[in-house]
């Protein structure tokens, strides 16, 4: 299997010195400093342990400076401790206005960057990998509930306690480019922050969230690779993602821009609620966001969550997840040239209300477009006491939903308009109504398969044909007319999206006690159980891999290979413990805890059960 695209070596930045000025000065970096003016520090490699988040490494407080680490490594950890055990913060910004921070390495920290009170904030070029994360109690065979996350609060910073690469707190006008964040738990971090960039950031493969927010508004989200932030995932067990998420946005955080991300294989693809004070009061909401020309597939749970707002969603690709678009009380939202394709779901909305559908793409999926509401409200929401909850007022136009089992499900809602040019074509049952609607409207449409006799004459039937889905879902965009929303894209932009040729799909999502699987290390994975036999999946870079030993096994076929590749394993009469252990020699390998192996190194690595009839395991990595 080729290495990953993005893990090719990470450039740093160079200041580039005109004129005759002379080059400032290097110096040291000793822990405990506090810096008030700009410096340039020499390259090195430093333990410098913190304990407390009130006990960074290094402090900067000072206007217009611009601190350069000259690509330094701070680390916060002796070798031998666990991610979970991190403590403290490598550098603190604090009561400043336009520090720029750059060319650093900081990992083995629950918090590497935090920054508060200032404005203009400039981060670039920097690597916080490897920081805290969480040791997770789920197993491939059951979910341990202590791992879902919880960000509904931050009004005393408690998402501090889940740890982060960046914390930004009242940030105004930040700008983040150019960051890579893996093999931790929550990358960039953010709350009352307003009108920040954050473009072309790496921030995949950790265990919790890539991109958050709360309380921040107007901030331009884009062009950033935010794949397999993930957790409370085991393929063909369970599937509920814990609120991991590439994307969150939470709490009164509005028009906000999130354009031409790639956030897939994340718990959520994108993860929106309006917050606590509108559960209470019925007031704001995370209104008026744009998502435009993002990625968001193979989301176990929801590509798009958005709840309790009003909300713009265009030209979004959802494919592989279990709800296309979740909108929970979405109202005045405009859900467009979407394409939502090998869903359970395409696009659910209860108790919503003067939502318009229209030029989406539902491809393969069990139940196209879902509206309902539920008989009554939970007592105990000031939102419903104060809002209008009920399932009214939709627009549902021009539409394309092939090989959709139920394209329409509609239940206890009013005033649905489905009508203006939507084709069904390879569906089953074309309406499916649980309870009775109310001037529910289909007419003008065009369907190839059977229909209520009342519909028969609205409506024009047309035969099956086949459709190219990308390209169809590119007609539906432009015929939209809704190009004219997409956000002009940054002069240096990269390209977040995953190659062709990058394994992608549930089946790639594999997850251990520390977070998801990179894809830069040798790793054996439990797939099947049998009576007698278990097979396996081998993934890992370039190179050649042999089993060298094990128990409980009477044989394993092949015993030799290269990656990707199934191994099958008989198993024993008797068996008191099952286990492989391997070898690989081949391609330089990244452990799972950021150790890095020269190209060559004899790297073990193995799989242990429990024994017959117990099916708990654990994927045992070389550290």
């Amino acid at each position: 299997m080729r290495l990953p695209y993005y893990f090719a070596g990470f450039l740093f930045g160079v200041s580039l010195i005109t004129g005759c000025q002379p080059a400032p000065s290097t110096v040291d970096l000793e822990a405990g400093m506090t810096l008030t003016q700009s410096t340039t520090f020499n390259t090195d490699t430093l333990t410098l342990p913190s304990d407390t988040l009130s006990e960074p490494i290094l402090v900067v407080e000072g206007d217009g400076l611009t601190i350069d680490f000259s690509g330094m490594t701070l680390i916060g950890n002796s070798a031998d401790s666990m991610p979970h055990t991190f403590t403290g913060l490598a550098v603190h910004v604090k009561n400043s206005r336009g520090v720029t921070l750059r060319n650093l390495n900081a990992r083995g920290y629950k918090v590497a960057i935090m920054a508060e009170n200032s404005p203009q904030l400039v981060i670039e070029d920097v690597d916080l990998s490897y920081n805290y994360r969480q040791r997770m109690g789920s197993t491939r065979e059951k979910e341990d509930l202590s791992d879902w996350l919880y960000y509904h609060h931050n009004e005393e910073d408690e998402w501090l306690r889940y740890g982060a690469a960046i914390y930004l707190k009242s940030c105004d006008s930040a700008m983040v480019r150019n960051i890579r964040v893996t093999g931790g738990q929550n990358g960039l971090m953010m709350t009352l922050c307003n009108d920040g960039k954050f473009y072309n950031n790496t921030i995949h493969f950790n265990s919790g969230i890539g991109i958050g927010m709360y309380r921040s508004s107007r901030n331009q989200v884009m062009h950033n690779r935010l794949d397999w932030n993930l957790r409370g995932y085991s393929y063909g067990i369970y599937a509920r993602g814990q609120d991991s998420a590439g994307i969150l946005c939470y709490e009164q955080s509005n028009e906000n821009v999130f354009a031409y991300n790639s956030a897939t294989h994340s718990g959520d693809g994108f993860f929106l609620w309006a917050g606590q004070h509108t559960m209470d009061t019925g007031e704001g909401g995370c209104n008026d966001n744009l998502l435009y020309g993002n990625d968001f597939s193979h989301a176990p749970t929801n590509g798009i969550e958005v709840t309790f707002s009003r909300n713009t969603m265009v030209n979004n690709k959802m494919l592989e997840c279990r709800y296309g678009i979740w909108g929970g009380y979405s109202f005045e939202s405009l859900v467009a040239a979407n394409w939502i394709d090998d869903s359970d779901y395409g696009i659910a909305i209860e108790h919503g209300q003067d939502n318009t559908i229209s030029h989406n793409l539902i491809t393969d999926t069990q139940e196209g477009i879902k509206l309902w509401q539920r008989d009554q409200q939970p007592s105990d929401w000031g939102y419903a006491q104060k809002r209008d909850t009920r399932s009214r007022d939709y627009r549902i136009q021009h539409n394309d939903l092939y090989r959709v089992e139920s394209p329409l499900v509609v239940a206890g809602s009013r005033q649905i308009q489905v009508n203006n040019r939507n084709r069904f074509q390879g569906y089953q049952t074309l309406l499916t109504s649980e309870k009775p609607n109310q001037e529910l409207i289909i007419q003008d449409n065009a369907m190839d398969g059977p229909a209520p006799p009342q519909l028969v004459a609205n409506n024009e039937r047309i035969r099956s044909s086949e459709i190219d889905p990308e390209s169809r879902w590119q007609e539906l965009l432009k015929s939209s007319e809704l190009d004219s929303l997409a956000p002009t894209p940054l002069p240096d932009a990269m390209d977040p999206m995953l190659p062709a040729d990058h394994p992608r799909g549930h089946k790639y999502m594999l997850v251990n006690e520390w977070g998801p699987y990179d894809f830069r290390r040798p790793s054996i994975w439990l797939r099947e159980t049998g009576a007698e036999v278990y097979t396996f999946l081998l993934l890992g870079p370039q190179g050649n891999w042999r089993v060298v030993g094990g128990s409980g096994f009477a044989g394993v076929t092949p015993k030799t290979g290269s990656f990707p590749t199934t191994m099958t394993a008989r198993l024993a009469p008797d068996a008191d413990s099952l286990s492989i252990q391997l070898e690989f020699v081949g391609e330089a390998v990244t452990t799972q805890f950021g150790e890095n192996l020269r190209r060559g190194t004899t790297v073990t690595f193995g799989w242990k059960g429990i024994g017959r009839g117990d099916q708990r395991s654990e994927v045992r990595d070389q550290k």
